[in-house]
């Protein structure tokens, strides 16, 4: 398609869209068409439709809102997201890059469950599986897990944190939390022998697990929260 081109209906709906944030009451015309770059008579067309179709909403003192389209829109992603087809190929694609074991961690009450494990094809790793249930205040995945699963309010911004024999002598791992629309949803983690986890590998690692957590947020919807940080 060339770039140059004016922008379609759809264009400009979801330009409409898109430039409703997150925390206001609602947005005048004025800042709509200042967040679009549409003409106020275009803009108010496209309102007009997208409000036909309960996609926005205009309240009486003539600000706007996003409608009960968009809500329902939002439940029909949750409820058919698959998390595995989500995380399994980011957690194989760090394996592939580090050649060390990656996970994903949820909290389950005071301890962390792996519900996604890739294992380092090294016969020296860490041996984690699927399903095993391990100290929430020991590795670096845990301490994500305590510190992001707070209000939006208190939460540090994302990072990538590192542990050294905290769960098991002669473990490093390295870890960062993973959101979706609701806040926290978990941690991914690469783990392996702290042998190989010396500086050199923790500072070339480090970016790509941020990436990797980063990639996973925005596919669940919590790239906001990434974006934010």
């Amino acid at each position: 398609m060339d770039d140059s081109a004016p922008p379609s209906a759809v264009e400009r709906a979801l330009a409409v869209l898109n430039a409703f944030r997150p925390d206001e009451p609602g947005v005048s015309l004025h800042e709509l068409s200042l967040r679009t770059g549409l003409y106020k008579s275009t803009l108010l067309r496209q309102l007009a439709i997208l409000i036909r179709h309960h996609c926005v909403v205009r309240l009486a003192n003539g600000h706007y809102q996003l409608g009960a389209r968009v809500l329902n829109w939002a439940h029909v992603y949750t409820s058919s997201l698959n998390l595995h087809q989500h995380v399994q190929p980011v957690l194989q694609q760090l394996v592939a890059r580090t050649g060390e074991g990656a996970s994903f961690f949820t909290q389950d009450g005071d301890m962390r469950v792996c519900l996604y494990r890739a294992d380092s094809p090294q016969e020296l790793r860490d041996h984690i599986r699927q399903g095993e249930l391990l100290p929430l205040n020991k590795g670096a995945a845990g301490t994500v897990l305590v510190r992001y699963g707070v209000p939006a309010s208190v939460r540090p911004a994302p990072q990538v944190l590192h542990s050294v024999g905290e769960r098991e002598a002669g473990i490093a791992a390295l870890a960062a939390p993973v959101f979706d629309s609701q806040g926290l949803r978990g941690a991914v983690a690469l783990s392996g022998p702290a042998t190989r986890f010396h500086e050199e590998k923790t500072s070339a690692w480090t970016p790509q697990v941020f990436e990797a957590a980063a990639a996973l947020s925005r596919a669940l919807g919590g790239g906001v929260f990434y974006d934010a940080g």
